[in-house]
């Protein structure tokens, strides 16, 4: 059978401890066709499938997540863009390019026609694009700068993981209000690509040595602003560091999403909260789409990426076999950039 007609299944739930490419399954997949659609339904083929951190929380197999826990035996989902190839929907056609966050991790799939998106044909972005620089990491950048911190010009800013999908966004948010930006990444060619972006003051998080002491040195006067996309001892750290009626806009803690009991990190410097009135901010980012929040993203962004003041990285995997072991190489920080999965190659995609 063509290697493109594959699915990804999880082969059983991983509540905490670090998951493993046996708890993924490559399977060989019989091919849909249009003959096969009902009424009202769609027939895509995959292009691009996002991998993002909270995909952690849904191989716990936890009932009681923001998001739906993958079912072992079953196959991944998420988001992402694929094209429709057959329609029975008045609403699509074959040849449009979609995106939502139910596309299946298969190559080719059929589904109801609902709950996606159409992407402008002639818009000339890449379709990976509605998953980075206008998709989902995007705009968790935006809500985090702008609707809950409320950057103001002149403030210092701190953000960690700041060459990932949403550090490399809020870099530039926040560069355009006026603020003063201090970014942490994982290897020296991330920190060159964070300054790149325009912060003010740039280090490495794995070498720097005390992480209290080097987030001092890159901003002497102090944070108004932490964006936390990993918690743990970095939170700990931000935190020794905050000014007066600072805020943490909590995006993630990706440092704990694969601890135990045991390996957990406790944070021990919470208590400067109340001497320094600070606010914590945690959020979701889907509970931002329906508000003028997310149309106010689309219109500075799409301006910014028109007039080029915009950059963007993306990390692209080609295979959709390959995509298991992304989503492992994701939580130990191996990405440079947004991460996707090209489901096929050039060659494939034309079989």
């Amino acid at each position: 059978m063509s290697p493109s007609n594959i699915s990804v299944k999880l082969v059983r739930n991983v509540a905490s401890g670090a998951p493993t490419l046996a708890d993924f399954k490559i399977e060989s997949t019989s091919v849909p066709t249009k003959e096969s659609l009902q009424n009202d339904q769609i027939l895509v083929r995959t292009l691009y499938l996002s991998v993002d951190p909270y995909m952690r929380g849904r191989l716990s197999g936890a009932q009681d997540s923001y998001v739906e826990s993958f079912v072992a035996g079953k196959t991944l989902f998420g988001l992402g863009v694929g094209v429709i190839e057959a329609s029975t929907s008045p609403d699509y056609k074959e040849g449009d390019i979609i995106t939502g966050d139910t596309l299946k991790w298969e190559c080719k799939f059929i589904a109801n026609a609902r709950g996606f998106t159409k992407i402008p044909a002639s818009s000339g972005i890449s379709p990976a694009n509605y998953l980075g620089i206008l998709g989902m990491p995007s705009f968790t950048a935006y809500v985090g700068v702008v609707s809950l911190a409320k950057a103001k010009a002149g403030e210092t800013i701190l953000i960690s993981a700041a060459s990932g999908a949403v550090g490399q966004v809020a870099i530039q948010l926040a560069k355009a209000r006026g603020l003063c930006v201090i970014g942490a990444a994982g290897s020296d060619d991330k920190v060159e690509f964070v300054k790149s972006l325009g912060a003010d003051a740039a280090f490495n998080y794995k070498t720097c040595g005390d992480l209290t002491a080097a987030i001092k040195k890159a901003a002497p006067n102090g944070v108004d602003i932490y964006f936390d996309n990993v918690g743990g001892e970095f939170l700990d750290a931000a935190l020794a560091n905050m000014n007066s009626f600072g805020r943490i806009a909590e995006c993630g803690m990706i440092s704990q999403y694969n601890a135990t009991e045991e390996t957990a990190y406790r944070v021990k410097n919470l208590i400067r909260v109340v001497p320094k009135r600070l606010s914590i901010l945690g959020f979701i980012v889907s509970d931002y789409y329906a508000k003028p929040d997310y149309a106010n993203f689309i219109t500075e962004v799409s301006t910014m990426l028109k007039e080029g003041k915009i950059q963007y990285k993306l990390h692209e995997i080609v295979g959709l076999e390959n995509g298991p072991q992304g989503l492992l190489d994701l939580f130990e920080g191996k990405n440079f950039g947004k991460l996707v999965v090209k489901v096929a190659s050039d060659a494939q995609q034309r079989l």
